[in-house]
């Protein structure tokens, strides 16, 4: 392919989604150089600098997967799959420890999240198998293999343990199903069966300590049933922050602290107390609270603005899937607008304490190198979908006319 036509593909893009990636490049950026401005440390300081190189990284990306044509990656979607299972047992092994879980592997300095990389590997295999003509989802052999894809990485992310990327696996693979059309009284059986574990769940940590077993009793139950105490805790927390206020209970409670007292128009940039102060940890501010430095410095119009823009994306790439000019398409749109939603529903959630803390980034947004690469490249593969359906010329109306039928 010619650079002139490469240029000419990329003229194509969707620009109202790029201009609302762009803008939260560049707000995550800023806030991120505010969750740094007072740490003494300098490596700690340059954090929005190493953001900047990210991005320009996640920009080439999206560019470059953008005027690649999204159907060629198709036969390479189960080499994809099997490359993210590899690095999932590998971090098991020589993963970097950090905080009780085994999440990273360090390739010299840069840290790498192979479960963000699972997440798309996922979403591609779950594209190509239920895309495959002819597949009756209203058989249970078939629905049975397509959720046995999906319980291998779900399992081995459990494993680090990393509770909140294990669950986002789940809405995706439910919404990618339904567009696949699975009939709905498996929709109906799936949400009732994920319902049924949350209240087991919630079960096995409340009751044996309320009718008095002891803490050894608890253990071995809580091993049977594979939770540990890491997610124990996180779950624990969440329903009463004052058991752990000075350990696991502290995030939670500053998070919500600096949110509210944001009020309107916030406290002025670089000028957030929880921040600046060191009340919202340092350690996590840029990552996994970075909306709460914004919330508390921007107030509600700064956290309207994310959650506008953040909107924004979401319905550009909910036509692109209904415009898409195949089935394989439509189901990467899906799943790829799936996750950013859940990441960004429970990201925001958990600030203000709505749910457990469970360490997932912002996209675009927090501060993370590989994660910030893999959510371009995931955008970048939705415009390689617009600009084919823009070539076949089919509009957002006919792409839902052909859904319909």
């Amino acid at each position: 392919m010619s650079l002139r036509h490469q240029f000419q593909l990329g003229l194509r893009m969707n620009w109202l989604l790029t201009a609302a990636v762009l803008a939260l490049i560049t707000i995550g950026v800023m806030f991120i150089y505010s969750a740094t401005f007072a740490r003494e440390d300098g490596p700690s300081h340059s954090l929005y600098q190493r953001q900047i190189i990210w991005a320009m990284a996640g920009l080439t990306a999206y560019v470059g997967f953008a005027v690649t044509d999204y159907r060629r990656l198709r036969r390479l979607s189960w080499a994809g799959y099997a490359l993210g299972l590899g690095l999932l047992v590998l971090v098991l092994v020589i993963g970097k420890e950090i905080y009780g879980a085994k999440r990273w592997l360090m390739i010299g300095s840069v840290g790498v999240q192979p479960s963000e990389l699972a997440k798309v590997a996922v979403i591609f295999v779950l594209a190509r198998r239920l895309s495959v003509p002819g597949e009756n989802l209203g058989h249970m052999r078939p629905l049975f293999n397509v959720l046995s894809i999906v319980a291998v990485p779900f399992l081995l992310i459990m494993k680090e343990p990393d509770l909140g990327s294990s669950l986002v696996l789940l809405p995706v693979t439910l919404a990618m199903l339904f567009v696949a059309g699975l009939p709905f009284r498996f929709v109906g059986a799936l949400a009732l069966s994920g319902l049924a574990m949350a209240t087991l769940v919630l079960a096995i940590l409340f009751l044996p300590q309320a009718i008095g077993m002891t803490e050894a009793h608890q253990q071995t139950i809580m091993r049977t049933v594979g939770l540990s105490a890491y997610h124990r805790d996180r779950l624990m927390v969440f329903v009463d922050a004052d058991r752990d206020p000075l350990g696991a209970g502290w995030n939670k409670r500053q998070s919500e602290i600096a949110v509210g007292s944001g009020g309107l128009t916030g406290k002025g940039f670089l000028n957030g107390t929880q921040n600046m102060l060191g009340f919202l940890p340092r350690s996590v501010s840029s990552t996994d609270f970075i909306f709460s430095v914004v919330a508390e410095e921007k107030g509600f119009m700064g956290s309207a603005t994310i959650l506008g823009l953040f909107s924004v994306i979401l319905m550009c790439g909910i036509r692109i899937a209904l415009a898409a000019p195949d089935k394989f398409g439509r189901l990467l749109c899906t799943g790829i607008v799936t996750m950013l939603f859940v990441h960004g529903f429970i990201n925001t959630a958990m600030t203000v304490g709505l749910v457990p803390i469970t360490g997932i980034p912002l996209p675009l947004l927090s501060y993370g190198g590989s994660f910030m690469v893999i959510v371009m490249a995931a955008l970048g593969i939705v415009q390689s979908v617009h600009i084919r359906s823009q070539r076949a010329g089919l509009s957002f109306e006919q792409g839902v006319l052909g859904y319909a039928v």
